[in-house]
C-alpha cells in the first residue's frame, strides 16, 4: 500500500458505516511509586492538571477558528486547563519561524504530512506513540496511520478531513436560468460556454492566501490529473517516480487552462485570480442583483466564508445567509475520461506536539476523541477522519451531502502537494501557479519545468 493511502476513505467509512470503535483516549499510565494512574486525559478530567495552560496554534481564523474554539471550551471548563488557541494567517511561515526560534507552541495543526516529516527529522516533535493508546489510534484512524508514522513512531493526531472535488453554485439563479448539473467534463465546458454567452462570467476562482497563495490552482491540477490518468500515475508523480512536468501533468494543465484562461470565463480574469483572497472568491456569486459568476470549485468548508455568515457562539446559533442545501449547493466535479471513473481528491489536518508536559499530553489525547470535534461537526462544515464519530452526527448539509459523492467514488487520493516535499508542494508548486496565472497560461512548459528543477 503506498504511503499516501487516502484519509477520505476514513471519512467515507465515518459517514457510511455504523461506528463502533474503541475509545480514543490514551493508554493507561502506571506508577511504580503509587502515583497517579489512568490516561493523561482521564487524569485531566479528574482535575489533576487544573491551573495549567496549553497553547494550540492553527490556521483556522474567523468562523473556522470560532468553530474550533467552541470544541475546546467545555474541555477547558471540565479540566481547568487553560487552552490558549491562536489562529493566524500566513500560517506556514509563522509556524516555521516559531519552531526555528525555539518558540514552538505546545500543539500545532498541520495540513502537510511532508512538512510534519521535516519537523520530525529535525527532532522537533514528540513521539505520540510513547503515551497514546496506539491500538485505539490504529482502529480509529486506519487510513491515516501511514501518513503520520515515521520510523515506527506516531507524530500526528488526524483531526479534520476535506473533500475538494465539488463545485458550488447559487441554487435559485441556476434553476431560474434552466441550467442542469453537468455530469461530464464536456457538459461542464459546454455549460461554461453557454453562461459566458449570456454575458455572465461562469467561474469564480482565486488563489491569494498569504504565504500559501497558489494552493487552489494545485488542487485543480490534481483533480484533473486524477480524471485523465491512472491513479498509479498520480502516485508516481507524488513520489517523483516520474517528472513533475510529465506529459500527463502538462495535459491536465492544458485542460485547466481552457477553463481559467479563456477570456470571459473567470470573474476579474487573471489579475483577480492572483489577487483575490480565497475566502472572498465567492462574493460575486451572491451579488445583490444576481450572480456575477456561477461556479466556485472549493472544499466543503468554504460556505463558512459566504457573505453574512456568523459562526455560532455558546449562546447563539450560527447565522447563515445563502444557506447551503437551500440557497447554495454543490455538484461533483465531473469525470473527464470514463476510463478513470469518478475519483475524489481530499486533504486533512493533523495536530503535532512540540512540548512534552502532562497537560499537553492530555490535550493531545482529547483531540483524538470524537468529542473534540462534536460542535464543529454539528455545523455541517466538518468531516472527521475518526471512525469513532457516530454516523448520526452527520445530519447537516453540506457534510450530509458529501455522502453520495463518497459512496460512488472509484478512487480516493490525498492532496498531492501536501504529500510532496515542502520545497515543492508548499513552495515551488504554489509559486509556479502564481507565475502561470500571471502569464494567462502562456508559459506552461517553462513553469512546470522550473518546478521539476526545484525537486530536492
Amino acid at each position: 500500500m503506498p504511503r499516501h493511502r487516502f484519509l477520505v476513505g476514513v471519512a467515507v467509512l465515518s459517514l457510511l458505516a455504523a461506528a463502533c470503535q474503541p475509545s480514543a483516549s490514551g493508554s493507561p499510565t502506571e506508577s511504580a511509586t503509587g502515583g497517579p494512574t489512568g490516561s493523561y486525559l482521564e487524569r485531566a478530567e479528574a482535575g489533576e492538571f487544573d491551573g495549567t495552560s496549553v497553547q494550540i496554534l492553527a490556521q483556522w481564523i474567523d468562523a473556522e477558528g470560532d468553530n474550533f474554539e467552541a470544541n475546546l471550551t467545555a474541555f477547558a471548563e471540565r479540566t481547568g486547563i487553560d487552552v490558549q488557541y491562536e489562529g493566524v494567517t500566513d500560517y506556514e511561515s509563522y509556524l516555521i519561524r516559531q519552531v526555528d526560534a525555539d518558540q514552538a507552541p505546545d500543539i500545532a495543526q498541520i495540513a502537510q504530512p511532508g512538512r510534519m516529516r521535516e519537523f520530525q527529522g529535525e527532532g522537533k516533535l514528540i513521539n505520540l506513540s510513547e503515551f497514546i493508546d496506539t491500538a485505539a489510534f490504529e482502529a480509529n484512524f486506519p487510513s491515516f496511520v501511514d501518513l503520520v508514522t515515521v520510523d515506527g513512531g506516531i507524530y500526528g493526531i488526524p483531526y479534520k478531513a476535506d473533500l475538494k472535488s465539488i463545485v458550488w453554485y447559487p441554487n435559485a439563479a441556476f434553476e431560474d436560468a434552466g441550467y442542469t448539473i453537468p455530469e461530464t467534463w464536456d457538459d461542464l465546458v459546454a455549460l461554461t460556454d453557454e453562461i459566458r454567452g449570456t454575458g455572465v462570467t461562469p467561474w469564480c476562482t482565486s488563489i491569494e492566501h498569504g504565504d500559501a497563495t497558489g494552493w487552489v490552482a494545485t488542487d485543480w491540477i490534481e483533480d484533473i490529473l486524477l480524471r485523465t490518468a491512472p491513479p498509479e500515475t498520480y502516485d508516481a508523480w507524488v513520489n517523483h517516480e516520474i517528472a513533475f512536468n510529465d506529459p500527463a501533468v502538462l495535459h491536465a494543465a492544458d485542460l485547466m487552462a481552457e477553463i481559467w484562461f479563456t477570456e470571459g470565463n473567470v470573474y476579474g480574469g487573471s489579475t483577480a485570480i492572483n489577487n483575490t483572497f480565497v475566502g472572498d472568491t465567492q462574493n460575486p456569486m451572491f451579488a445583490e442583483g444576481g450572480p456575477d459568476c456561477f461556479f466556485h470549485k472549493q472544499a466543503s468548508w468554504i460556505y463558512t466564508f459566504w457573505p453574512g455568515y456568523v459562526a455560532a457562539t455558546e449562546t447563539e446559533p450560527a447565522v447563515v445567509e445563502n444557506e447551503p442545501g437551500v440557497d447554495s449547493s454543490f455538484f461533483y466535479f465531473p469525470p473527464i475520461d470514463p476510463e478513470f471513473g469518478s475519483p475524489v481528491l481530499g486533504a486533512g489536518d493533523m495536530f503535532m506536539m512540540f512540548n512534552d508536559r502532562d497537560e499537553v499530553r492530555a490535550v493531545i489525547e482529547f483531540l483524538a476523541t470524537p468529542e473534540a470535534a462534536e460542535s464543529w461537526i454539528a455545523t455541517g462544515s466538518f468531516v472527521s477522519p475518526n471512525l469513532a464519530v457516530p454516523e448520526e452526527w452527520y445530519s447537516v448539509y453540506p457534510a450530509s451531502g458529501l455522502a453520495e459523492i463518497l459512496r460512488t467514488a472509484t478512487v480516493l487520493k490525498f492532496d498531492a502537494s501536501d504529500l510532496m516535499p515542502a520545497e515543492v508542494g508548499q513552495r515551488s508548486f504554489w509559486d509556479g501557479m502564481v507565475d502561470w496565472v500571471a502569464a494567462d497560461g502562456a508559459n506552461t512548459e517553462d513553469v512546470f519545468a522550473e518546478i521539476e528543477a526545484s525537486w530536492p
